[in-house]
Parts: C-alpha cells; sequence; structure tokens
C-alpha cells in the first residue's frame, strides 16, 4: 500500500520525500553516547570468557573445573564441562531476560532515557557485588544485577538511536550500539589478556572494570535528550517538536512531525501495547521480533565469543595464546562492524544478512572438518592447524560482523510503529537473551557431546536462516521510521497475512 485513507499504525499517508534535515553535531553525539550502552552488553561478553579461563578464579569458585584443567589427559572436548560454571555465564541473561519484559512499560511511560538510566545503575551495582565477591552466591547475585542491566540497556538503548537517526542514515547510526558492544568485547580481552598475570586477584578487576562504561551510560542518559518520539507520545508535544528541530538542525519538520504526531496520537489509543502486538496488523514485525534474535544467537558467535579462550584451550593452546586469539576474534569483530556501517545504507539490509550468511556457513563447515581430521580426544593440534583454526574462526567473526551482528538489532528496533515500538523491543531483547541464556548453559555440554559437530550444528542454523531473509524479509533501507508499516503491505508474503480494512484486525491472539 503506498498510502491511502486508513492508518493501521497511526500514518495516513507516506512524506518520506518531504523529509528535511541533515545530521548534526548534536544527534551524532547523542547516539554516540547513547551506544556506549551497548559497550556493558560487549565487556561483559567478552569479560566472562576470559575470567573463566583464569586458575585464581577457577580455584576459588570452581575447584572441580580447576582439577580437571590441570590434569593431563583428559578428553580435550570437555574438561570444562560444568553446569556451575556455565550458570556463571548464563545467569546474567536469565535477569535480562526478565527485567527487558520489566523496562517496557518504563520505557513506554517514562521514556527511553530512564530505561537507559535504570540500566546504567544496575550494573554499576552488578560490577562492584562481582568484584568483591567471597562467595559463589554474592558472585551470581552481581551477574543478576548485571543482567538487569543489559536488560534495561538492550531494550531502550537501540529504540533511542532508531527514534534519534535521520531516515537514510538510520541503520549506520543505529549500528554504534552494536560497534560499542564490539569495541567492549575487544576492550574486555585485552584487559583479560593484561589481568591474567596479575596472580591472584586479577580476575577482580576484570570484573570490576565494568563499573567503567556502566558509570558512562548512567550519566549519559542523564544528560541526553529524550526522542521527539518518546515526548510526543506522552503529551509533550511542542517540547518534541523542538527536540526534532534541534537534532535536524532545521526548522522545515513538518512532513516528519506529522508522522511522528499521527503515530503518537494513534499509539496513546493502544490501550494494551502487548495485547495489540499479536494482531494480524503487527504480525509481520512479531514473527521477525523473534526470529532475528533467536537466528542472531544460533549462529554460533556467543559461544565464540563467551568461551574463546577456553575454546582455545581445548584446542591446545597455551592459556597466554588462548586469550591472545580471542582478544584478535574481538578486534575482527569491532573492525567488521564499520564495514557495516558504511555499506548498510547504501547496500541494503537484506545484501549483507544474506552474504554474511554464506560467508559463515562456509566457515564453521571448514573449522568442523578441520577439528573432525586432525584433532582428537587426546591431541593437539599441530601449529599449523591452529593458525588455520584462528584464521577461520576470524573470518567468521568478520562475516558476523558486517551482518548478523549489528543487524539483528538494527532491523527490530526499526520496524515496529510507535504504539508497539517498546513492547516490541522488549519482546526482541527477552528472545535474544533467552536464547544466549540456552546456548552459555548448554554449550560446554554440547561442546562435550557433539565435539567438532557444533559447528555443524550451527551451520546448519545459519543455512536456515540465510533462506528465511531470502523469503520473508522486505528490505528497510531509506523507509522512515514511522512509515514502515507500509513495507509489509507491499511484500509478496504478509501482505497476504495483514488485513485489507483496519476494521478486520479483530484479533488479539496468533
Amino acid at each position: 500500500m503506498a498510502g491511502g485513507s486508513f492508518a493501521p499504525a497511526g500514518v495516513a499517508k507516506e512524506r518520506a520525500e518531504q523529509y528535511k534535515g541533515r545530521v548534526t553535531p548534536y544527534v551524532v553525539i547523542a547516539c554516540l553516547v547513547a551506544a556506549v550502552g551497548g559497550s556493558i552488553f560487549g565487556y561483559d561478553i567478552g569479560i566472562s570468557g576470559g575470567v573463566t579461563s583464569m586458575n585464581p578464579f577457577l580455584e576459588k569458585f570452581f575447584p572441580s573445573v580447576y582439577r580437571n584443567k590441570m590434569r593431563a589427559h583428559e578428553n580435550n572436548y570437555c574438561k570444562y564441562n560444568n553446569q556451575g560454571l556455565a550458570a556463571f555465564t548464563s545467569s546474567l541473561y536469565l535477569a535480562g531476560l526478565v527485567s527487558s519484559l520489566v523496562a517496557s512499560p518504563i520505557t513506554q511511560n517514562y521514556g527511553r532515557r530512564a530505561s537507559i538510566v535504570c540500566g546504567g545503575i544496575s550494573f554499576l551495582v552488578g560490577a562492584t557485588l562481582n568484584a568483591a565477591a567471597v562467595n559463589l552466591e554474592m558472585l551470581i547475585l552481581g551477574r543478576i544485577m548485571l543482567g538487569v542491566g543489559i536488560g534495561f540497556g538492550n531494550q531502550a538503548v537501540p529504540l533511542y538511536l532508531s527514534e534519534m537517526a535521520p531516515t537514510h542514515l538510520r541503520g549506520g547510526l543505529n549500528m554504534m550500539f552494536q560497534l560499542a558492544t564490539t569495541l567492549g568485547i575487544f576492550t574486555a580481552n585485552m584487559i583479560n589478556y593484561g589481568t591474567q598475570k596479575l596472580d591472584p586477584w586479577g580476575w577482580r578487576l576484570s570484573l570490576g572494570l565494568a563499573a567503567f562504561p556502566a558509570l558512562l551510560m548512567t550519566v549519559g542518559g542523564l544528560l541526553l535528550p529524550e526522542t521527539p518520539n518518546s515526548l510526543m507520545e506522552r503529551g509533550a508535544k511542542e517540547k518534541g517538536r523542538k527536540i526534532l528541530e534541534k537534532i535536524r538542525g532545521t526548522n522545515d519538520v513538518n512532513a516528519e512531525y506529522e508522522d511522528i504526531l499521527e503515530a503518537s496520537e494513534f499509539a496513546n489509543s493502544i490501550k494494551h501495547p502487548f495485547r495489540n502486538i499479536f494482531r494480524r496488523s503487527n504480525r509481520p514485525q512479531l514473527v521477525m521480533a523473534f526470529f532475528m534474535p533467536t537466528f542472531q544467537i544460533l549462529t554460533g558467535i556467543n559461544s565464540i565469543l563467551f568461551y574463546a579462550p577456553v575454546l582455545f584451550q581445548s584446542m591446545g593452546f597455551g592459556g597466554d595464546a588462548a586469550l591472545y586469539s580471542s582478544a584478535l576474534t574481538g578486534a575482527v569483530l569491532a573492525s567488521s562492524t564499520l564495514i557495516s556501517i558504511a555499506t548498510v545504507d547504501r547496500l541494503g539490509r537484506r545484501v549483507l544478512l544474506i552474504s554474511g550468511g554464506i560467508q559463515m556457513i562456509t566457515c564453521q563447515v571448514v573449522v568442523a572438518i578441520i577439528l573432525g581430521v586432525k584433532f582428537g580426544n587426546n591431541e593437539e593440534l599441530s601449529k599449523g592447524f591452529s593458525i588455520l583454526v584462528v584464521i577461520v574462526i576470524c573470518l567468521f567473526v568478520l562475516a558476523f560482523g558486517w551482518s548478523w551482528g549489528p543487524l539483528g538489532w538494527t532491523i527490530p528496533s526499526e520496524i515496529f510503529p510507535l504504539e508497539t515500538r517498546s513492547a516490541g523491543q522488549s519482546i526482541t531483547v527477552a528472545v535474544n537473551l533467552l536464547f544466549t541464556f540456552i546456548i552459555a548453559q548448554s554449550f560446554l555440554s554440547l561442546l562435550c557431546a557433539l565435539k567438532y559437530g557444533i559447528f555443524l550444528f550451527f551451520a546448519g542454523w545459519i543455512t536456515v536462516m540465510t533462506v528465511f531473509v531470502y523469503i520473508f524479509l522486505p528490505e528497510t533501507k531509506g523507509v522512515p521510521i514511522e512509515e514502515m508499516i507500509l513495507i509489509w503491505r507491499k511484500h509478496w508474503f504478509w501482505k497476504n497475512v495483514m488485513p485489507a480494512n483496519p476494521g478486520d484486525d479483530q484479533s488479539n491472539t496468533m
């Protein structure tokens, strides 16, 4: 539908060509500060794997894992298989799942900034508890508080970025969240590489330094302006217009203002966003909110990032070499995100997702073949094959970094109409953290059971998701966020799913 008289999401007609404005320093700085929220997510992903490979940490909290690690001969794939150790990593994501749902009404009723600040404070508390932990209970409680912070931050920051960014650069600016995440991972890897030598308290410094990005996120949230969309949804129309004029660098914002105004008026007529999100008019977005984060985790990337030092040590790398190799993958991930930022608003979302998927499939299969042929239960890889494995894993991370890494967050944050945007983002974050929890909790056991087949397991899922994107995901490049509803009505499949008229859209359940 290219316009018309009905307004399923509060937007009566397309006005994209009338949008005025430019990229102002104001919006760039606001997006940079907000994206720091991604760094706490990345820092935790990177820090966990390094800390869980440090002997003083294992000896204090997981002595059975430490004893297994010290044995001269055991199954290479099973030496770290311990549910308590997995729980240390995964408890954060279970807490994040719950808190992301709690964050939705706060984000909608009190603004994006409120959730960003709440996330920063919670993460600050969690980092303090972890650094000072004297027993496993205190350690897990700290992880739970970190999870609450991540749940709030991941729920609010992508929404903030999507709403602040001008349409023609929304993809690139939204990816500042992923760039901050990857830089957080790389920073954590480098910190781990240094603190492992600080025996026996290096792990405390690694965990405690998470307070720094948390502090930046909290202060940034207090100083940031609220988005025009959120202000107008909450009734502050004049203030919303002034912010819109400031971030666009012009007073001629009538077209964009009208789109946001219509969307906010429709949003205020919806009393139950979570119930409304199941209506037929929102079904395509709901499907993407579930499958995009699911597939992002099923690439296997988090397993590599969480357990990179553990994984490389299992393959026969020494402690220093393992952390060095994981730092290398973190650097590759951060740099590859720049490729996506530079190309996403020119090439589009689909091209990056599909090309990245093909490269990731190839890399997973190659690693599986190398390990299957050359790596037995009680053997070590030769130096040449070890280097080859690291190179192929880096190519895998490179592909993820320009495709599913940033776009797994960008696409769900930009496709929902205003009235269900906060609820939709909560579902996206909750699903992401649910599957992150499942993979984090089960990866060490899967590695022990499937051995090199774990890489074929993930390759199979990447094949499925690449086909899914090719068939079901329309291109969202250059589409104004408040007019996004219209692309689903033009898609060959989704136009048959959505109701022909608003009056037909009465179903509240799937």
